[in-house]
């Protein structure tokens, strides 16, 4: 995937819900919505999902305005990875041990390193794992 990079959970939310966007998750989103390839772990799909869920549930996003969110992301026609369920209870597993991430966390940092794409995650103990791994980090 030329040109493109793998996208957490975190920026995902910050594409769709306001109070969590910066200027430069606004920049990748223009990028991808320009055509940027972006690629995911099958995980991303459940986790944007859920969080919009909650946010619902606490009233910080009205359900339209979920459901808008959810029609939206899909809109980007992210690049879903079905290799890395495989991996979940190996090289997944081993990189949320060695670098003190949660199994979720490190199976975008397994997809960053199998793919040898950047990666765009608002989680700092994840964008530093991958800065030690020699994964060029976006945010």
């Amino acid at each position: 995937m030329t040109g493109g990079f793998v996208v957490d959970a975190s920026v995902g939310v910050a594409w769709s819900v306001a109070s969590q966007s910066s200027n430069d998750t606004e920049q990748l989103l223009d990028e991808v919505s320009s055509g940027r390839p972006l690629c995911v772990p099958v995980l991303w799909l459940y986790e944007v999902a859920n969080a919009l869920l909650v946010l619902g549930r606490r009233n910080r996003i009205r359900p339209q305005d979920s459901a808008k969110a959810r029609v939206a992301l899909l809109n980007l026609n992210p690049v879903v990875d079905e290799e890395g369920p495989r991996a979940a209870l190996g090289k997944v597993s081993e990189l949320a041990a060695e670098h003190n991430l949660s199994v979720y966390d490190a199976a975008y940092l397994e997809l960053a390193l199998r793919r040898g794409l950047p990666l765009a995650s608002r989680d700092a103990g994840l964008n530093r794992a991958a800065q030690r791994c020699g994964v060029k980090v976006l945010l």
